[in-house]
């Protein structure tokens, strides 16, 4: 008796755990996952992972993405910047490994941060762990509703996101 209750009882906490223990749906989310991913022209292998969020008729500067202020440029985790070999991004050097990344915007100027701690949660952010920040001139680009990250193979990051763009050199 006391082995069909115990079974009863472990059936029973496996069957209502399941949901809340199953792993969470991150493509569900309002602001998706993405990963974008490069094999540069020195060998390396650069791969950014972030989420999207949109622009839903907000602005840039002012309801999201704050200007003056650390934002984690994405939505959710931290976006993360891994490379296979070390590299120079923007003249700093980047030991192979995974980053996270935040930016400071300005409308005039963005700071771009390195920062060691890349597994946390996005907002998370302590300056005393920046590898290095550079500052990068937002350009206007074409129109784009879900932020996007992209690599060419000359290792040109881009960030497009509303009508703003910025760029960095990763090589």
């Amino acid at each position: 008796m006391k082995k069909i209750i115990a079974f009863a009882l472990m059936a029973t906490v496996c069957t209502t755990m399941q949901p809340a223990c199953a792993q969470d749906n991150k493509s569900k989310r309002p602001s998706p996952p993405a990963t974008e991913t490069a094999k540069l022209t020195n060998g390396a292998v650069v791969t950014i992972n972030y989420s999207q969020p949109s622009v839903k008729g907000r602005s840039i500067g002012k309801e999201i993405a704050q200007y003056g202020k650390v934002w984690r440029t994405g939505a959710n985790e931290s976006t993360t910047f891994e490379t296979s070999k070390g590299l120079k991004v923007n003249g700093n050097a980047l030991p192979a490994g995974k980053y996270s990344i935040f930016t400071i915007p300005e409308e005039n100027e963005w700071t771009v941060i390195f920062n060691k701690v890349n597994d946390q949660w996005g907002t998370r952010y302590k300056e005393n762990e920046d590898v290095f920040r550079f500052k990068v001139k937002p350009s206007k680009g074409k129109f784009t509703e879900q932020m996007k990250f992209t690599i060419d193979k000359e290792g040109i990051v881009k960030l497009n996101w509303a009508t703003t763009m910025i760029s960095f050199q990763a090589e």
